[in-house]
């Protein structure tokens, strides 16, 4: 045999046995390569599950826009500033809410206040000098009246029958650009914000954006009922979308007593106080570690009258437990000019009673 020969045997060997080699590594039958205990994830009777239910839609606000926004109105003041350096013209916007036919408007006491001429615009365009009715610095809210007929009024809501997460709208004159409307949800209810050295008792807390110049505006329901007057906005670092309505159930009876009597009048105790918690409780050595810390009794008051004391704590007033500042406030306004309540407070470690007869606060 020839060495050609021998050469071309093996050489047709060699590939022979290659070929088989790598027919045999991908033959159809045996497949591509598996990792281990991978058909232990399998399920050959896999399908995609049924569709679900299809998204609830956000509700259309239009109706409610359509049927609130010509009761609300655009509210200018002036109020003249004399200076070293001459007088000068200031002119704040706001924004305030028709609540019957004769002219009669809610708006917010720190919109007016001060103000020498107001101003209202109509939805409809007209615009009209406005008079002070009655207003109420405690809380931040105020009525005026136009001389005007044919005038759509707002239908007053529930402001007690909210939920949290519920769809509510800001409608006012935001950035004095007319009357406009932002929507949200009621985030939290019964809040207290201190705003200039006043606090507020009872707002709505709520997601819908608010401006300037929306101060004074109805929050509504979505039955276009107002639940809240747009009073506060939380203007901070880190802290967005955060605004607040005084809730109409509080309004209610102030409002009342503004186009009545053209004030509002409160009960007062003629306290000054810190709440008790249990961080002052510790550092303090309290005996307690919650209720309304006695700091201030003003001389002559009811609570002078009553043998209250600095450093007192008051724990119940009436019939109601006291655990903060907040509590004794509601608890004091919730009482009547005239009545006299009874009030259990802790001095030093001992727990007192004594009674006091409450008076109308002060005009100062």
């Amino acid at each position: 045999m020839s060495k050609k020969y021998i050469l071309a045997l093996v050489i047709l060997i060699a590939v022979g046995v290659g070929i088989g080699i790598w027919a045999l590594s991908f033959s159809p039958t045996s497949g591509p390569p598996q990792s281990n205990n991978s058909t232990q994830y399998t399920d050959p009777s896999w399908t995609f599950p049924p569709e679900s239910e299809p998204a609830i839609l956000l509700p259309d606000f239009r109706p409610v826009v359509a049927e609130v926004i010509p009761s609300v109105v655009s509210v200018t003041t002036e109020t003249v500033i004399s200076s070293f350096f001459g007088e000068s013209t200031e002119y704040v916007a706001g924004s305030g809410i028709l609540i019957d036919d004769k002219g009669y408007i809610v708006t917010n006491e720190h919109v007016v206040e001060s103000a020498q001429s107001i101003y209202v615009e109509l939805a409809d365009g007209r615009t009209s000098s406005a008079n002070i009715v009655g207003t109420d610095p405690l809380s931040d809210l105020a009525v005026i009246r136009i001389d005007a007929t044919d005038l759509p009024h707002a239908c007053w809501g529930d402001s007690g029958s909210l939920s949290l997460g519920e769809w509510v709208l800001a409608i006012g004159n935001a950035l004095e650009k007319g009357i406009g409307v932002t929507q949200g949800i009621v985030s939290s209810l019964n809040v207290s914000v201190t705003s200039e050295g006043n606090t507020l008792f009872g707002l709505i807390q709520t997601t819908a954006a608010l401006n300037p110049g929306n101060s004074g505006g109805p929050l509504v329901n979505m039955s276009g009922e107002v639940i809240g007057i747009t009073s506060v906005k939380i203007v901070a670092s880190g802290v967005e979308g955060i605004g607040f309505a005084i809730s109409s159930d509080e309004a209610k009876p102030i409002i009342l007593d503004l186009i009545r009597y053209g004030r509002v009048t409160y009960p007062w105790l003629g306290v000054l106080a810190q709440t008790v918690n249990p961080l002052l409780a510790a550092s303090e050595n309290l005996s307690v570690d919650k209720g309304a810390l006695i700091l201030t009794v003003v001389a002559d008051s009811p609570a002078d009258t009553a043998g209250l004391r600095e450093d007192d704590i008051i724990i119940r007033f009436a019939d109601k437990e006291i655990s903060n500042v907040v509590d004794l406030v509601q608890a004091i306004r919730a009482s009547e000019i005239g009545e006299e309540v009874e009030i259990e407070f802790v001095r030093g470690e001992d727990i007192e009673t004594t009674s006091a007869r409450l008076v109308e606060r002060p005009a100062s």
